[in-house]
């Protein structure tokens, strides 16, 4: 399956999600202290200056959690 976002396990869906709000933050963080952003583009690491984070692709919004796991 090509698309990750169509898994219906719920482990995963919930790790998708927080995936895409750490990077959210990530960017965030990185505007708000002036530091570089680091990415992985094209199988190597790049420093994104905080001026240009702006300007890097849209994230997607993150899904809903669709139901927490129970504990033991």
């Amino acid at each position: 399956m090509s698309d990750m976002t169509q898994i219906n396990d719920p482990v995963i869906s919930g790790a998708l999600a927080a995936l895409e709000r750490a990077a959210q933050d990530a960017r965030r963080i990185a505007i708000q202290t002036g530091t570089e952003l680091v990415i992985m583009r094209n199988g190597k690491l790049c420093l994104i200056p905080p001026d240009e984070i702006a300007d890097l692709p849209p994230l997607k919004a993150p899904t809903p959690q669709r139901g927490r796991l129970s504990g033991p």
